[in-house]
Formats: structure tokens, C-alpha cells, sequence
């Protein structure tokens, strides 16, 4: 993706990164039970990602988080948005690629994430059964990738804060 500068997500970024998410999702979107999980845990350093255009304008994050799915660890991959002027252009996919081979990188197993299973599969990820998230969350937009072959073999449980 020439046309976009990818980093890693700053601290100066924060507000902005908000904002974008703001502008991409449904007023009230920290009320999901994923934001439970989130709450007073900074993202995982160097895998949260912000991609500018030319001009220096964000148009692009994502964000990765530290969880407990019963005694393993994951990551919870999200909120992933693009700006409205650069959707369709495959930034986002983009995005989920370098993510993913950066958690890789940095000795990750296991991520998932809550969403439409049709979209995320040519990422790799497929439902997770026995993995349970906070309610109020519907167990088929559940879903999990491998970063190492068959990590996510007998993992259940409940999806927990990390505490580490």
C-alpha cells in the first residue's frame, strides 16, 4: 500500500485513533462487552497500527489487545476502521494482514476477534466453539486465527481481562 505511510500506533495518536472509530461505528460502541475487556489495558505495543495518507491524515487503524481465553493467552483483534474517503481501496485487509504478521513477529499464537465470519475467513479466521465472551455476544461472530498450526486446538473458556 505505497500510498499510505503504516506505523505503529503513538501515544499521539490516541485521540485521533479515537476519533476515526467515532466516525466509523454506531454511537454507544463502547458499551459492547469487548470494551469490558479493554477497560484501563493499553493496546499490545507495536501491534496497534495507524496508517496516514500522503497528506499526514489518518485513514486508517488498528488496534490489538492482551486477553486470557481460559488459561491461554490471545489477542483480541479490534476495532479495525478505515476513513469513509479510503474505503473499498483494501486498506483495511491491509491492515489485518500487517497486524497479524506482527503478532506473529513478536511470538503471539492466537487471535480473535467478534465478527462476520464471511469477511474475516480470508484471514484465517473461522468460529471458535467453546470460547465465550462477555454477554450480551453472539457465539457464531466468535471467531479465531492461528498464528502457529493448531494453537487454537482445546482452548475454551471464558474470555477473561488480562491481568498480567
Amino acid at each position: 500500500m505505497q500510498q499510505f505511510g503504516i506505523r505503529p500506533e503513538e501515544p499521539d495518536d490516541w485521540w485521533e485513533v479515537e476519533a476515526l472509530y467515532d466516525l466509523c461505528f454506531a454511537p454507544g460502541r463502547e458499551a459492547l462487552s469487548s470494551y469490558r475487556l479493554r477497560d484501563d489495558i493499553p493496546p499490545v505495543s507495536g501491534l496497534s497500527l495507524v496508517a496516514r495518507d500522503a497528506q499526514g491524515i489518518l485513514a486508517g487503524a488498528i488496534r490489538f489487545w492482551p486477553v486470557h481465553v481460559g488459561s491461554h493467552d490471545a489477542l483480541l483483534l479490534g476495532p479495525v476502521a478505515v476513513h469513509p474517503t479510503h474505503q473499498g481501496e483494501g486498506l483495511g485487509g491491509f491492515l489485518i494482514h500487517e497486524g497479524l504478521q506482527a503478532g506473529r513477529d513478536k511470538g503471539w499464537q492466537r487471535v480473535m476477534l467478534v465478527g462476520d465470519a464471511p469477511y474475516y475467513a480470508r484471514f484465517g479466521f473461522s468460529r471458535l466453539n467453546g470460547v465465550e465472551m462477555p454477554p450480551p455476544t453472539n457465539p457464531d461472530r466468535v471467531l479465531g486465527a492461528e498464528l502457529e498450526p493448531g494453537v487454537w486446538r482445546g482452548v475454551s473458556g471464558p474470555v477473561a481481562r488480562w491481568t498480567r
